[in-house]
This record gives structure tokens, C-alpha cells and sequence, in this order.
């Protein structure tokens, strides 16, 4: 599983950083315009804090595809690594495109059909990102569509990945995992969740009463050794 952090917040991607192993960041519009700075500074503040290894994906904006491609570039002139995020419409397609010519990562976003996918990987996409939530708020059947999403890029011979996007609880990621998807990008918050228990914590908790009754208080075992 390849983890992405979904926010445009320094300090929770840098708290994220040092604790998990995370491939990436995600950003989208709104999560950029949270921030209410200059997007030249918010890319390049969570360049410096993810480093050069590791994945960074940022939207365009143009209505049409040429003026997302001049997106595109002046982007990656900013940061050559950068993986450029395109929505899935007619025009989006067109962009996909043009900028998978120039030799440019993209994602393909706002994917709510396979349909949408396949199209976008055979353009050139190299993450396809469905958004599993949206579609389960109106009924619908979001882990589904990541899995004949993965079918799909299978049954083709596609270089894509599935990238999972839009989460509101664990259970979600875990059933998304369970489809076959390639990769995700989860919400702060939501990301803490994946490792909390309350019998880890009681366990770990008993572990640390045992060993304090004969090794002393906050102890270690460079302590007793």
C-alpha cells in the first residue's frame, strides 16, 4: 500500500513525516485555499518538509486544456517532481493528454465512474483517483468503484494505479485495501485512526505496569540491561 497524507497543513505533514511511512502528499484547491497563502509558498513549504523523495501532487485549475497545460509546466518549473492533478472532463481528458506528452506525472481526479478512469489511464494517468465517500453519502457504492477501477487497469495491461481518495472513517481504507487499490491519501486525522485500539493502548499499558514494578519508573531496557 502506498500512503499520501491529503492536506496542504505544514506542520501536521511534517508530524506525519517523522511518524508513518508516507510516499506523498495530496493536495486539491480547497485544501490549498485553507491555507490563505501564495501557492508558490505552500508547495514549496511542503517540498522542504517531505524532501525530494517523495511524491507531492497539485491541481490546475483552467477551464480548458491548453490553459491546464501552461499550468502544468509553470508548475513543474517550480518543482520538477511535482505530479500534476487533472479532473476527468472533456477538457480534463484533452489536458491529460497534452501534458502526458511533455513526459508529466499526472493524477487523474474527481473519478466517480470506471468509465472516467479507463479513459483517463489510456490518456496517460498514472494514479486514478475515485472518490470513495462522495459516492457513499448519496447511496452509492464508493469501494466498489475502486475495485472494478483495479479490475479494469488489470484486465488492460494499464500503467495506473488506483489511488483512493475522500475518507471519512477506517473502515473505508480497509475494505479499499481489500479491493486491490494501489495506494490512498487520507486526512490527517483520519490517518491517526488507522493505528488506534483502545486494547493496543491496554496492552501497552500493562506491558509498561509489569515491567515498572521490578525495573523501576520510566525505565527502558537500556536501563535493565
Amino acid at each position: 500500500m502506498i500512503y499520501m497524507l491529503d492536506t496542504a497543513n505544514i506542520e501536521a505533514i511534517c508530524r506525519a513525516v517523522d511518524l508513518y511511512p508516507l510516499a506523498g502528499v495530496t493536495t486539491n484547491p480547497s485544501i490549498i485555499a485553507q491555507e490563505n497563502r501564495p501557492l508558490k509558498e505552500i508547495l514549496l513549504g511542503i517540498r522542504e518538509c517531505i524532501g525530494r523523495e517523495r511524491m507531492l501532487h497539485a491541481q490546475v485549475m483552467g477551464s480548458d486544456a491548453q490553459t491546464m497545460l501552461l499550468e502544468a509546466i509553470a508548475m513543474r518549473a517550480l518543482d520538477p517532481e511535482l505530479i500534476i492533478k487533472v479532473p476527468v472532463t472533456q477538457q480534463g481528458i484533452k489536458a491529460i493528454k497534452l501534458i502526458a506528452a511533455k513526459d508529466i506525472r499526472i493524477t487523474a481526479t474527481a473519478i466517480l465512474t470506471p468509465q472516467q478512469a479507463l479513459m483517463a489511464a489510456v490518456a496517460g494517468a498514472e494514479f486514478l483517483a475515485p472518490y470513495v465517500n462522495r459516492l457513499d453519502n448519496i447511496c452509492s457504492d464508493g469501494i466498489n468503484l475502486a475495485a472494478e477501477i483495479s479490475l479494469l487497469i488489470k484486465h488492460y495491461h494499464l500503467n495506473a494505479k488506483v489511488l483512493g481518495a475522500s475518507f471519512k472513517n477506517v473502515q473505508q481504507i480497509h475494505q479499499l485495501a481489500l479491493a486491490g487499490a494501489h495506494s490512498v491519501t487520507i486526512s490527517p486525522d483520519v490517518f491517526d485512526l488507522l493505528l488506534s485500539h483502545p486494547l493496543t493502548d491496554s496492552g501497552v499499558a500493562g506491558f509498561r505496569a509489569d515491567w515498572e514494578k521490578i525495573y523501576g519508573d520510566n525505565t527502558n531496557v537500556l536501563d535493565a540491561l
